[in-house]
Protein backbone atom coordinates (compact mmCIF):
# COMPACT_ATOMS: atom_id res chain seq x y z
CA UNK A 1 0.00 0.00 0.00
CA UNK A 2 1.55 3.68 -1.24
CA UNK A 3 2.16 5.50 2.10
CA UNK A 4 -0.35 8.24 2.48
CA UNK A 5 2.14 11.98 1.72
CA UNK A 6 0.16 13.28 4.87
CA UNK A 7 -1.58 11.63 7.81
CA UNK A 8 -4.94 13.46 9.58
CA UNK A 9 -5.87 12.40 12.68
CA UNK A 10 -8.87 12.79 14.81
CA UNK A 11 -7.85 13.54 18.38
CA UNK A 12 -10.70 13.02 21.17
CA UNK A 13 -10.82 9.10 21.52
CA UNK A 14 -8.35 8.33 18.98
CA UNK A 15 -5.50 9.59 20.16
CA UNK A 16 -6.33 10.47 23.68
CA UNK A 17 -8.51 8.62 26.36
CA UNK A 18 -11.18 11.36 26.79
CA UNK A 19 -13.30 9.35 29.51
CA UNK A 20 -10.93 8.57 32.17
CA UNK A 21 -9.28 11.43 31.89
CA UNK A 22 -11.45 13.62 32.19
CA UNK A 23 -13.75 11.56 35.26
CA UNK A 24 -9.90 11.84 37.08
CA UNK A 25 -9.35 15.27 36.28
CA UNK A 26 -12.97 16.07 37.64
CA UNK A 27 -12.75 14.14 40.59
CA UNK A 28 -9.31 15.86 41.97
CA UNK A 29 -10.98 19.21 41.48
CA UNK A 30 -13.98 18.90 42.56
CA UNK A 31 -13.59 15.88 45.71
CA UNK A 32 -11.80 18.29 47.62
CA UNK A 33 -14.85 20.62 47.70
CA UNK A 34 -16.69 18.08 48.95
CA UNK A 35 -18.43 16.96 46.39
CA UNK A 36 -19.46 12.58 45.56
CA UNK A 37 -20.57 11.82 42.62
CA UNK A 38 -20.16 8.60 39.75
CA UNK A 39 -17.03 10.53 37.93
CA UNK A 40 -17.18 8.67 34.68
CA UNK A 41 -20.85 9.61 34.79
CA UNK A 42 -19.69 13.10 34.62
CA UNK A 43 -17.25 12.99 32.06
CA UNK A 44 -20.44 10.92 29.59
CA UNK A 45 -22.77 13.84 30.45
CA UNK A 46 -19.77 16.62 29.71
CA UNK A 47 -18.86 14.32 26.33
CA UNK A 48 -22.94 13.77 25.44
CA UNK A 49 -23.19 17.70 25.15
CA UNK A 50 -20.49 17.87 22.69
CA UNK A 51 -22.07 17.25 18.90
CA UNK A 52 -25.42 19.00 20.00
CA UNK A 53 -23.01 22.60 20.62
CA UNK A 54 -20.89 21.97 17.49
CA UNK A 55 -24.34 21.47 15.44
CA UNK A 56 -25.40 24.85 16.68
CA UNK A 57 -22.44 26.51 14.64
CA UNK A 58 -22.66 23.97 11.68
CA UNK A 59 -26.19 24.72 11.64
CA UNK A 60 -25.20 28.14 10.78
CA UNK A 61 -27.83 29.21 14.08
CA UNK A 62 -24.21 30.33 15.83
CA UNK A 63 -21.03 31.83 14.54
CA UNK A 64 -17.84 30.08 15.23
CA UNK A 65 -16.06 29.56 18.32
CA UNK A 66 -13.36 27.74 19.96
CA UNK A 67 -14.07 24.43 21.56
CA UNK A 68 -13.07 25.77 24.63
CA UNK A 69 -16.15 27.79 24.85
CA UNK A 70 -18.37 25.48 23.71
CA UNK A 71 -16.75 23.35 26.92
CA UNK A 72 -17.61 25.98 29.12
CA UNK A 73 -21.07 26.40 28.06
CA UNK A 74 -21.51 22.69 28.52
CA UNK A 75 -20.22 22.84 31.63
CA UNK A 76 -22.36 24.74 33.08
CA UNK A 77 -25.15 22.89 31.11
CA UNK A 78 -24.59 20.15 33.54
CA UNK A 79 -23.43 21.32 36.78
CA UNK A 80 -27.07 21.41 38.45
CA UNK A 81 -27.63 17.94 37.28
CA UNK A 82 -25.16 16.66 39.99
CA UNK A 83 -25.90 19.23 42.15
CA UNK A 84 -22.97 21.01 41.87
CA UNK A 85 -22.76 24.68 42.12
CA UNK A 86 -20.68 27.83 43.55
CA UNK A 87 -17.63 27.30 41.77
CA UNK A 88 -15.06 30.16 41.55
CA UNK A 89 -14.11 31.45 38.21
CA UNK A 90 -10.96 30.00 38.89
CA UNK A 91 -12.34 26.47 39.70
CA UNK A 92 -14.73 27.21 36.43
CA UNK A 93 -11.88 27.85 34.35
CA UNK A 94 -9.25 24.86 35.70
CA UNK A 95 -12.27 22.57 35.27
CA UNK A 96 -13.16 23.64 32.01
CA UNK A 97 -9.47 23.29 31.00
CA UNK A 98 -9.64 19.89 31.95
CA UNK A 99 -9.78 19.35 28.50
CA UNK A 100 -6.54 20.05 27.40
CA UNK A 101 -4.76 17.44 30.25
CA UNK A 102 -6.17 14.48 28.89
CA UNK A 103 -3.68 11.10 28.73
CA UNK A 104 -3.07 10.00 25.16
CA UNK A 105 -3.94 5.97 24.52
CA UNK A 106 -0.61 3.84 25.40
CA UNK A 107 -0.02 3.48 21.60
CA UNK A 108 -0.50 6.98 20.25
CA UNK A 109 3.17 8.61 20.88
CA UNK A 110 4.85 5.45 19.29
CA UNK A 111 2.52 5.23 16.31
CA UNK A 112 3.01 8.84 15.79
CA UNK A 113 6.60 9.08 15.75
CA UNK A 114 6.41 6.16 13.37
CA UNK A 115 4.37 7.74 10.63
CA UNK A 116 6.27 11.16 10.60
CA UNK A 117 9.17 9.29 9.58
CA UNK A 118 7.66 8.80 6.01
CA UNK A 119 5.01 11.41 5.91
CA UNK A 120 3.47 14.79 7.39
CA UNK A 121 1.26 13.99 10.43
CA UNK A 122 -0.99 17.25 11.86
CA UNK A 123 -4.43 17.10 14.00
CA UNK A 124 -7.71 17.73 11.97
CA UNK A 125 -9.39 17.68 15.38
CA UNK A 126 -12.57 20.04 16.67
CA UNK A 127 -10.17 20.90 19.44
CA UNK A 128 -8.91 24.26 19.23
CA UNK A 129 -5.28 25.11 18.24
CA UNK A 130 -4.18 25.54 22.24
CA UNK A 131 -5.88 22.51 23.18
CA UNK A 132 -4.03 20.75 20.71
CA UNK A 133 -0.56 22.22 21.64
CA UNK A 134 -1.22 21.20 25.21
CA UNK A 135 -2.23 17.86 24.87
CA UNK A 136 0.68 17.56 22.41
CA UNK A 137 2.71 18.82 24.86
CA UNK A 138 1.57 16.41 27.38
CA UNK A 139 1.51 13.12 25.51
CA UNK A 140 4.55 14.33 23.40
CA UNK A 141 2.94 14.40 20.06
CA UNK A 142 5.24 15.05 17.25
CA UNK A 143 2.92 17.43 15.15
CA UNK A 144 4.13 18.98 11.83
CA UNK A 145 1.61 21.58 12.03
CA UNK A 146 -1.81 22.23 14.20
CA UNK A 147 -4.71 22.26 11.58
CA UNK A 148 -8.92 21.31 12.31
CA UNK A 149 -11.53 23.74 13.18
CA UNK A 150 -10.04 26.58 14.30
CA UNK A 151 -8.11 26.58 11.05
CA UNK A 152 -11.16 26.26 8.67
CA UNK A 153 -13.55 27.78 10.95
CA UNK A 154 -15.89 24.94 11.16
CA UNK A 155 -16.49 21.70 12.88
CA UNK A 156 -16.08 18.09 11.26
CA UNK A 157 -17.38 16.59 9.52
CA UNK A 158 -17.85 19.52 6.99
CA UNK A 159 -15.71 19.46 4.09
CA UNK A 160 -13.92 22.14 4.60
CA UNK A 161 -12.56 21.34 7.82
CA UNK A 162 -11.16 18.16 6.08
CA UNK A 163 -9.87 20.14 2.74
CA UNK A 164 -8.59 23.08 4.33
CA UNK A 165 -5.81 20.34 5.80
CA UNK A 166 -5.15 19.29 2.73
CA UNK A 167 -4.76 22.98 1.31
CA UNK A 168 -2.66 23.49 4.07
CA UNK A 169 0.02 20.92 3.18
CA UNK A 170 -0.79 21.75 -0.79
CA UNK A 171 -1.98 18.45 -1.15
CA UNK A 172 -4.32 17.41 -3.00
CA UNK A 173 -6.88 15.05 -0.88
CA UNK A 174 -6.15 11.85 -2.40
CA UNK A 175 -2.37 11.88 -1.34
CA UNK A 176 -3.96 12.40 2.15
CA UNK A 177 -5.20 10.21 4.90
CA UNK A 178 -7.52 10.74 7.83
CA UNK A 179 -7.47 8.42 10.07
CA UNK A 180 -9.82 7.89 13.03
CA UNK A 181 -11.57 5.68 15.84
CA UNK A 182 -14.93 6.62 14.24
CA UNK A 183 -16.68 5.57 11.36
CA UNK A 184 -18.23 8.66 11.04
CA UNK A 185 -15.62 10.77 10.86
CA UNK A 186 -14.24 8.72 8.13
CA UNK A 187 -17.18 8.43 5.62
CA UNK A 188 -17.22 12.28 5.24
CA UNK A 189 -13.35 12.56 4.78
CA UNK A 190 -13.81 10.06 2.45
CA UNK A 191 -16.91 12.10 0.72
CA UNK A 192 -14.13 14.96 0.44
CA UNK A 193 -11.86 12.65 -1.32
CA UNK A 194 -9.40 11.42 1.48
CA UNK A 195 -7.79 8.44 1.97
CA UNK A 196 -9.11 6.63 5.07
CA UNK A 197 -7.24 4.80 8.37
CA UNK A 198 -9.37 3.12 11.05
CA UNK A 199 -7.69 2.54 14.32
CA UNK A 200 -9.55 0.26 16.64
CA UNK A 201 -10.62 1.76 20.44
CA UNK A 202 -13.15 -0.59 21.53
CA UNK A 203 -13.60 0.85 25.07
CA UNK A 204 -13.24 4.77 24.06
CA UNK A 205 -17.13 5.07 25.61
CA UNK A 206 -16.67 2.47 29.13
CA UNK A 207 -15.74 -1.33 27.98
CA UNK A 208 -16.61 -2.37 24.96
CA UNK A 209 -18.44 0.97 24.41
CA UNK A 210 -16.50 1.93 21.27
CA UNK A 211 -15.11 0.86 17.53
CA UNK A 212 -13.23 -2.41 17.64
CA UNK A 213 -13.76 -2.35 14.06
CA UNK A 214 -15.02 0.06 10.95
CA UNK A 215 -18.09 0.25 10.24
CA UNK A 216 -17.83 1.15 6.32
CA UNK A 217 -14.79 0.61 3.48
CA UNK A 218 -11.72 2.16 4.51
CA UNK A 219 -8.36 2.22 2.99
CA UNK A 220 -6.51 0.48 5.60
CA UNK A 221 -7.21 -0.39 9.32
CA UNK A 222 -5.09 -1.54 12.69
CA UNK A 223 -5.69 -2.57 16.55
CA UNK A 224 -3.90 0.39 17.28
CA UNK A 225 -2.05 3.16 16.04
CA UNK A 226 1.40 1.31 15.79
CA UNK A 227 -0.42 -1.48 14.13
CA UNK A 228 -2.21 1.13 11.49
CA UNK A 229 1.45 2.28 10.83
CA UNK A 230 3.24 -0.94 10.31
CA UNK A 231 0.59 -2.04 7.74
CA UNK A 232 1.30 1.60 5.87
CA UNK A 233 4.31 0.62 5.96
CA UNK A 234 5.94 2.95 8.28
Amino acid sequence: MQIPKACFFDVFGTLVDWRNSIAREAEAILKPLGHSLDWLSFADAWRAEYQPAMEEIRSGRMAFCKLDVLHRRNLERILPRFDISGLSEGQMRHLNLAWHRLDAWPDSGAGLARLKKMCLIAPVSNGNISLMVDLARQNNFPWDAILGSEIAGDFKPKPVVYLSACAAFDLPPGDCMMMAAHSNDLSHAAKAGLRTGHIARPNEHGPGKGEAAPALPVDAFGANLEDLAAKLGC
